[in-house]
């Protein structure tokens, strides 16, 4: 990472501090679930506002991360993309059609009905699949150091939020989604 340029080591700093509030707010719904800042209480809660914001510039950052940092680390040539390339669709198709079958306001953490159809028959979480495929697809694509680093956290993010989204759902659905969760596997 020597050399890194200061738009470069901002943006970083960003990513990752903004990550680290989003997996503090993760973590804390997992220890304190009657205090739970994800899943958030409604749409137009602190907690909603927090997590999307969060969400959304990390989004953003690492993104950014992408260009400002490519090529700092260690795969070159072009058989990057020909394995990064097929990850990132293959991560992307899955979180979207995850997103399709659920519908956004579920998707965005608001009750809005148990479904277990499309990629959720496979996986109780299509989407954080999905997305770390994405990333890891990007991150070998954009061969970024500050990217990985990034990348890290976010997967982090996604193994720990499931554990609170399950507290969440029982609460929600009860024996439906207990039936549900004993059938299907957590990730793969």
């Amino acid at each position: 990472m020597d050399g890194v340029s200061g738009i470069t080591a901002v943006v970083f700093a960003a990513d990752v501090a903004t990550l680290l509030v989003l997996l503090a707010g993760i973590v804390w719904s997992v220890i304190r679930p009657e205090r739970r800042i994800w899943p958030p209480p409604g749409r137009h809660s602190w907690q909603y506002v927090l997590t999307w914001t969060c969400t959304v510039a990390a989004a953003a950052f690492s993104g950014a991360l992408i260009f400002l940092d490519w090529n700092s680390w260690v795969f070159p040539g072009g058989l990057r993309f020909l394995v990064g390339v097929p990850l990132a669709l293959l991560g992307g198709l899955l979180a979207l059609w995850g997103v399709a079958t659920i519908g956004w306001t579920n998707s965005s953490g608001v009750r809005d009905g148990f479904v277990r159809a499309g990629p959720y028959r496979f996986t109780r979480n299509p989407q954080y699949v999905g997305d770390a495929v994405l990333l890891l697809g990007l991150g070998i694509v954009a061969d970024s150091a500050l990217f990985w680093v990034a990348h890290a956290l976010a997967a982090l993010c996604f193994i720990i939020s499931p554990l609170s989204e399950e507290v969440w759902l029982a609460e929600q659905y009860g024996d439906e989604y207990e039936r549900y969760r004993r059938a299907t596997p957590r990730f793969l």
